[in-house]
């Protein structure tokens, strides 16, 4: 199969909050030759079920058998592709920025162009945060690199179906 015939796929699952489930599912996408790229998992508002929200490049013969086997898996009560109806993808990340006296001034413009939120910040290090699509994201890590970027930690993506 030829990598330009795969696409990236959001899937939502609601799963039972049960110990094993994330590694059933996990091992059901690497059995058939499938990596998650990003994965987000928190409880629902009923503390029994989780949602699991990840995504995967496959083609779309090959997403439609993943999710029939993902459907089949004992706790998993349900699995939408989010990237056949509309919805709403964000991600969220957090940046440590080195503070250094010759960039600090560029820095600071930067952040508020950039509409980041600063959580912390000291004499030589800052952490901000920045939500937005993947692609948005990208373009924050670019134009920030050149200026100190020290570690960075992303969410993944967080995706619901966009109802009318």
């Amino acid at each position: 199969m030829e990598k330009a015939d795969k696409k990236e796929y959001v899937l939502s699952l609601l799963v039972n909050n049960k110990p094993d489930v994330l590694a059933r599912i996990a091992g059901t996408l690497g059995g058939k030759g499938y990596n998650i790229d990003s994965l987000c998992v928190d409880v629902t508002m009923n503390p029994e079920i989780s949602k699991i929200i990840l995504t995967t490049r496959a083609s779309k013969i090959m997403i439609g058998r993943v999710v029939n086997a993902l459907s089949k898996l004992v706790d998993v009560v349900r699995v939408d592709n989010l990237s056949e109806v509309d919805s709403i993808k964000r991600e969220m990340i957090l940046i440590r920025m080195n503070l250094l006296k010759e960039t600090k001034p560029e820095l600071m413009k930067t952040i508020d162009t950039l509409n980041c939120k600063i959580l912390t910040f000291n004499t030589d290090h800052c952490v901000l945060q920045f939500t937005g699509s993947r692609e948005d994201i990208d373009k924050v890590l670019a134009t920030l690199k050149p200026l100190g970027i020290d570690d960075i930690a992303r969410t993944g993506a967080a995706a619901m179906e966009r109802k009318y």
